[in-house]
């Protein structure tokens, strides 16, 4: 007879025990939410408003893609 769900389910959970991981539960934003869009663009108005404010922003990720670019 084959393996219940639940018994292969916690085989792979002791292997990748077994291997040093451990569990972890994170909670995000429910995508499905009414609104979450609307306020997805809201926030991002709002930091390109904030990034067109900053001068030193453009030469600071100019010098990081360079930086970058060099460590390849």
């Amino acid at each position: 007879m084959p393996a219940s769900v639940n018994e292969r389910v916690n085989k792979r959970r002791e292997a990748l025990r077994a291997a040093g991981l451990r569990p972890l539960q994170i909670w995000i934003p429910d995508l499905r939410k009414p609104g979450f869009a609307e306020e997805c663009r809201r926030q991002a108005v709002l930091v390109a408003l904030a990034d067109g404010q900053d001068d030193d922003l453009q030469s600071f990720m100019d010098a990081a893609l360079v930086d970058d670019a060099s460590d390849e």
